[in-house]
C-alpha cells in the first residue's frame, strides 16, 4: 500500500487580458487617473491585447497611479515584465504582456496622442464591460 499523498492545491486561473485591464483602470480610478482610455488593440497588432492610456496631474501623481496598477495587479498574483519611466515621471509604461499602461503627464500626452496614433482601435466602454 503506497503512502497517501496530500491534495495539491489547484493552480490559480490565469486572469483574461480584459480582466487584467479592468483591474488596472478601476485602480487608476480609485487614485483620481485623469481621463482614462482603454483601447481594445487585438484587431490591431500582435504586441498587445489593450492599451490603458492616462494622465496625472503632477511627477507624485503619476507614480502614485503606477503605483496604484502595480499594486492592484500583485494582489492577482502578477507582476508586470517591465517598467519604464519611473524615475522621471513624465510617461510611465508598465508591460503586463497582454495589458500595456500608459500614464503620461498631461503635456506629453497631448504630444504623444496615442489616442490618434492607433485611432483603429476600439475604445472599451468601460461601465458596459462591468467595471464598477
Amino acid at each position: 500500500m503506497s503512502p497517501r499523498r496530500a491534495p495539491q492545491p489547484s493552480p490559480k486561473p490565469e486572469i483574461s487580458s480584459e480582466e487584467k485591464a479592468l483591474c488596472a483602470h478601476s485602480a487608476l480610478i480609485d487614485r483620481r487617473a485623469v481621463e482614462p482610455v482603454l483601447l481594445d488593440m487585438r484587431e490591431l497588432t500582435l504586441i498587445t491585447d489593450y492599451f490603458l492610456i492616462c494622465h496625472g496631474t503632477s511627477n507624485v501623481h503619476i507614480r502614485g497611479l503606477a503605483d496604484a496598477v502595480v499594486e492592484a495587479l500583485q494582489q492577482k498574483n502578477l507582476r508586470s515584465y517591465s517598467v519604464e519611466g519611473q524615475r522621471d515621471a513624465r510617461w510611465i509604461l508598465l508591460d503586463y504582456s497582454d495589458l500595456i499602461v500608459h500614464i503620461f503627464a498631461e503635456e506629453e500626452r497631448r504630444f504623444y496622442n496615442l489616442e490618434r496614433l492607433w485611432s483603429d482601435a476600439a475604445t472599451v466602454p468601460v461601465a458596459a464591460a462591468g467595471n464598477t
